[in-house]
């Protein structure tokens, strides 16, 4: 009887201690911080190695939202109390905690377990607490298991409350990150479309705790199964108006799609002028969840920019058509389990020339015949009537005579115009040929008649020169035997022997050696008399 008196008085004390102790405590001044699943094994650690001896242990509980605290257990060294919050799973973890110094609470939590606990150790007037947040973490797989192959994989986690945690992030099997955005009311979604049997495996939540936490994250596995007998069908398809329309050739298209964000786009074209099912063809898809891409036209076929964004979901297409990439497209969008479809027939239109010895051919060419109401050329003169024709559908001629006039020069447009009134053109420009040139080549005659002058000129001085030297040898022998004769001793005594009149009609050429190039510089003098 008086321990019980004892333990109402003790129990009592604490519950005065947190009407005070209570006011200071707001959302985000816990010294550790607890993320759970419901049902889990879950242990709130408290614990003072200092502490031995008679002792007692206070476990409260306050709701988020709540103004009062209430009590879940309290424990001596003698007994433990139940409290109002306490729940049948919760007991210490160690009933010696007198000496071991271990006050941990154990039990499994539900929903509306959230919140502050606070574990506050009593020894004699020393007083110690510790606050701990208690969050819960929910995680959802959609569609149910076992998931049917090509389904679109929902993983949804969501933790009460949600100002406990900074982040939640998921790892697909062997730990590869996955890409997750966070939606309001929803919580933070992870997704895999076009489930297959190889992503079967173990994916894990990981979720980041906010604020004072003994741990930087908290790993959570989910198992994820696939049926692989079954596969997933895509029956609610919305279906958008179909586009009839046509552009140009080798300029920029943009190819639509239906305007929802989605999880991933199909491309599917069917060629021109061919109304075969079969015949249609996946010419691109892209996954914004896994971030893969696969096209078969990389260079004339790309995901359009803004105000799209293909990595959030938003979808639309540039195409840079040739002649033959007119056709059907049908662009669909997926999302969770439904299908969005928007179908595009388009024409492509092309002009060109091509040159024959007598004429000038322009050709008119274009592509899916179903939709296209007439095409024509027509001249900048408009009063001006051209003659066209077809040798084969989808391509219209006109001719234009050679050599091209000022009358037949000028812009030439082929418009095409379809069904549904909307036109298209392309134009090609005419110009007259280069007019031409009255200057002639300088002629080669006077140089060549120049050089041909010189080569006899050079052989008759050559000539006149060794002429020169074996007369004057000559007449030094001559000398020479004079000598001794008796004659003049020198033949520089008698200088008008050796001169003689130049001959009449002739060049006077001064052939006293002045070097290596006498030859050349006779013949200069000869160029000057004779010019």
């Amino acid at each position: 009887m008086e321990s019980g008196f004892l333990s109402v008085i003790l129990i009592s004390s604490f519950v005065i201690y947190f009407s005070h102790s209570a006011m200071s405590i707001t959302e985000s001044n816990w010294n550790d911080v607890v993320v759970t699943r419901i049902g889990s094994p879950t242990t709130l650690v408290c614990t003072d190695t200092t502490v031995r001896g008679a002792v007692a242990i206070n476990w409260m509980m306050k709701s988020l939202g709540a103004d009062e605290w209430k009590l879940v257990l309290s424990a001596n060294e003698r007994k433990e109390f139940s409290g109002d919050a306490s729940k049948g799973s919760m007991r210490l973890t160690d009933p010696n905690f007198q000496d071991t110094g271990v006050f941990s609470l154990f039990f499994l939590p539900k929903m509306e377990d959230q919140g502050l606990y606070s574990c506050l150790i009593k020894q004699e007037r020393k007083l110690k607490e510790r606050i701990i947040l208690l969050a819960i973490l929910t995680v959802t797989i959609v569609p149910a298991e076992p998931i049917p192959q090509y389904s679109t994989l929902r993983l949804i986690a969501n933790v009460n409350p949600n100002f406990a945690i900074t982040r939640i992030t998921w790892t697909a099997p062997g730990g590869i990150p996955m890409k997750s955005e966070k939606l309001q009311n929803t919580g933070t979604v992870a997704k895999l479309p076009q489930l297959q049997t190889s992503d079967t495996g173990v994916y894990v939540c990981l979720v980041h705790p906010w604020g004072n936490s003994s741990n930087d994250l908290f790993a959570f596995n989910v198992v994820v199964s696939i049926d692989v007998d079954k596969v997933a069908s895509f029956n609610n398809i919305t279906h958008g108006p179909m586009i009839s329309t046509a552009t140009v050739a080798q300029t920029l298209f943009p190819l639509t799609c239906p305007t929802l964000r989605g999880d991933y786009v199909l491309l599917y074209w069917q060629p021109p002028d061919v109304r075969r099912q079969n015949n249609m063809k996946l010419i691109f898809q892209y996954d914004h969840w896994r971030g893969s891409i696969s096209t078969e036209r990389s260079q004339r076929l790309q995901l359009a920019g803004p105000p799209y964004n293909a990595q959030a979901g938003s979808f639309s297409f540039l195409l840079t058509p040739e002649i033959k990439d007119g056709g059907l497209y049908i662009c669909e969008v997926y999302l969770n389990d439904n299908t969005f479809s928007q179908r595009t027939l388009l024409s492509v239109l092309k002009v060109r020339a091509k040159r024959f010895s007598s004429k000038l051919e322009l050709l008119c060419q274009y592509s899916e015949l179903s939709h296209v109401q007439r095409a024509d050329w027509k001249h900048q003169n408009k009063s001006r009537q051209l003659q066209s024709f077809s040798h084969s559908p989808g391509i219209i001629i006109t001719t234009l005579p050679l050599p091209i006039t000022a009358d037949t020069a000028g812009n030439y447009t082929c418009t095409l115009q379809l069904n549904n009134r909307q036109a298209v053109w392309a134009t090609h420009t005419v110009t007259l040929p280069p007019e031409e040139s009255t200057v002639t080549a300088p002629s080669l005659l006077p140089s060549l008649s120049a050089l041909l002058l010189l080569v006899p000129l050079v052989a008759v001085a050559v000539g006149v020169l060794l002429w020169r030297q074996k007369h004057i040898s000559d007449r030094g022998i001559e000398q020479s035997l004079s000598f001794h004769s008796g004659e003049a001793k020198n033949i520089y005594e008698n200088p008008e022997d050796i001169r003689q009149p130049p001959p009449q009609g002739s060049v006077y050429m001064d052939l006293k050696p002045r070097g290596e190039d006498d030859v050349y510089k006779e013949l200069e003098r000869y160029e000057q008399c004779q010019g």
